[in-house]
């Protein structure tokens, strides 16, 4: 049976390297799937794409062992515009397109990415669940190992091993978390950096929010939403001075205490 780590570049997948290294374990292939938001655009940012080359150098040079990059057969946005059937009985989004992904049951994680794990099948399964969430200890079993779990690294440990290796993403400068640009689980912070240094993925970020039958975020925001958030903070029509309050570039005019028809807000 083939030992395989699943590789998502995060500190802790990574970080599994050393962890197994540490332990003895045996290592067979290392695979990473790939997600793509169409089919000429890639899930992760430019500086994430570059770190993967990098970083898959480091490994081929040190463990010997060539990461599998695995692509499956959709992309966000062919997932994004697909039409929804009338399974069992009839729900208010029957013959819409999924759009967002819901925060319960989201079609991403299903479609995106499982299906390329496909060569995962009669193989153990190395994941990067550090020691420190034991909130996630009931996915492992027989066949899915935690190598972090197993020498009792921590998160924090994750981080260190990664950047005394050289093998640090670029994404821990900016954010806690690493995942797909488009992903409604972002900061907000995430979301005004995107729109600063990537206009166009912001721009094709609003054109699925126009089109999307749900909204971006749980309680009912929109990245349109966010737009007009953005857009204000901008003009510096925001006090700095008070919590930010979405009445303030989405409430009531009347009662707002911004100018935004003045401003081109609305």
């Amino acid at each position: 049976m083939e030992h395989i780590l699943s590789l998502s570049y995060g500190k802790d997948s990574l970080a599994c390297l050393g962890a197994i290294e540490e332990l003895g374990w045996p290592l067979d292939r290392i695979v990473h799937a790939e997600v793509w938001a169409t089919d000429t655009i890639p899930a992760d940012l430019p500086p994430m794409v570059e770190f993967k080359k990098k970083a898959d150098q480091v490994i081929k040079e040190r463990w010997g062992i060539e990461v599998e990059h695995i692509k499956g057969n959709n992309t966000f946005e062919s997932c994004f515009y697909f039409k929804r059937g009338r399974t069992g009985r009839k729900t208010k989004f029957a013959g819409t397109i999924y759009g967002w992904p819901m925060q319960r049951g989201q079609w991403c994680l299903q479609q995106l990415k499982r299906p390329s794990f496909y060569t995962l099948k009669n193989a153990i399964q190395y994941v990067g669940i550090a020691a420190d969430e034991p909130d996630r200890f009931h996915n492992l079993n027989e066949t899915k190992k935690s190598p972090l779990v197993a020498v009792g690294w921590n998160e924090k440990r994750c981080r260190q091993w990664c950047e005394e290796n050289g093998l640090l993403s670029p994404i821990y400068q900016t954010s806690t978390r690493g995942g797909c640009w488009f992903c409604h689980n972002q900061s907000i912070g995430q979301l005004r950096t995107l729109r600063k240094n990537y206009p166009e993925l912001w721009k094709l970020m609003l054109k699925w929010d126009e089109d999307s039958p749900v909204t971006f975020y749980a309680d009912g925001k929109t990245v349109h939403d966010f737009e007009k958030r953005f857009h204000a903070e901008d003009l510096k029509l925001i006090p700095t001075d008070q919590t930010f309050r979405w009445e303030m570039v989405i409430g009531d005019l009347r009662k707002n205490q911004l100018n935004l028809f003045d401003a081109g807000l609305v």
